[in-house]
């Protein structure tokens, strides 16, 4: 059993370590219609209609073409799969802190703490969400908001220490092309997942004042050759055991939802920094 089924109550462990009761919780209002389904565009990596075969229904629009301008691949098919769960630090006011309520949590560099002066530490990223509507057109207005952990793998907000700290949390608002940037760094991989990032997407900024509002909820996978780089460097030494004793396949919330749909195109390098884009499809 992984620590991510173990009691949500152990402060000490980090982000879904706990949080898989509420996992299930979550899964199963998503399985029952209890919230929006989220839509996802397959453009960056090849898109399998695999949600047909969880119950939920998939709309294809193989004439579906984006500009490329507006962050799509022109002539891709859009492809829907099931939300996922915001697991149980998500710092949106639906499990303790509430970081949409904090001032400057509009913001596009996520490094720094909204109090205080405590800064993450860690390889650069710049991370770009393309949201996207029904008919693969980018949306302005949506705000999104986007939240992950340190290199060290703890979550601000709810782990040890960072009771008092809110970095690596942000919100967004869609330009004309859709389009979101984060500036933050490479979160670290944490026993018993694979690296990722959580985002919601509300319909408009006024919205985004908790997580019970939003309109989408997923998450967002790195490339294992991305990782391996990163966690090669100073900081990053826990992550590289636990990478190594997990996977996309076997990872307990990408694992049932067709992982490579959720898989960020990332290009850059150590030195210089990398940048993550997927485009999403939502409401």
């Amino acid at each position: 059993m992984t620590n991510e089924k173990a009691s949500r109550g152990r402060s000490e462990h980090h982000d879904d370590h706990g949080g898989f009761a509420r996992d299930l919780v979550t899964i199963e209002q998503r399985r029952t219609g209890r919230r929006r389904v989220l839509w996802m565009f397959g453009g960056l990596v090849a898109a399998t209609p695999i949600a047909a075969c969880r119950g939920v229904s998939v709309a294809m629009n193989s004439d579906a073409g984006v500009d490329d301008a507006a962050g799509g691949t022109s002539g891709q098919s859009c492809t829907s799969i099931p939300e996922e769960t915001a697991g149980p630090y998500p710092g949106d006011g639906t499990n303790g802190p509430n970081a949409l309520a904090m001032s400057g949590i509009e913001r596009s560099d996520l490094r720094a703490s909204l109090t205080g002066s405590a800064v993450a530490e860690g390889v650069p990223l710049t991370v770009t969400l393309t949201i996207l509507d029904a008919s693969c057109a980018p949306v302005a207005g949506r705000a999104v908001y986007l939240w992950h952990c340190d290199r060290s793998g703890s979550y601000s907000l709810y782990a040890a220490g960072l009771e008092e700290v809110s970095y690596l949390r942000g919100v967004q608002v869609s330009d004309a092309n859709g389009r979101v940037t984060f500036t933050t760094i490479v979160p670290g991989c944490y026993s018993g997942r694979w690296p990722h990032m959580h985002f919601e997407v509300f319909d408009d900024l006024a919205s985004a004042t908790s997580g019970n509002e939003a309109i989408a909820t997923s998450q967002l996978a790195l490339p294992e050759d991305t990782c391996a780089l990163v966690y090669a460097t100073s900081g990053y030494e826990a992550s590289v055991s636990n990478l190594a004793s997990t996977s996309l396949t076997s990872d307990n919330v990408f694992r049932d939802d067709g992982a490579e749909q959720q898989l960020a195109s990332v290009s850059g390098d150590v030195s210089s920094g990398f940048v993550a884009s997927l485009s999403v499809m939502a409401g």
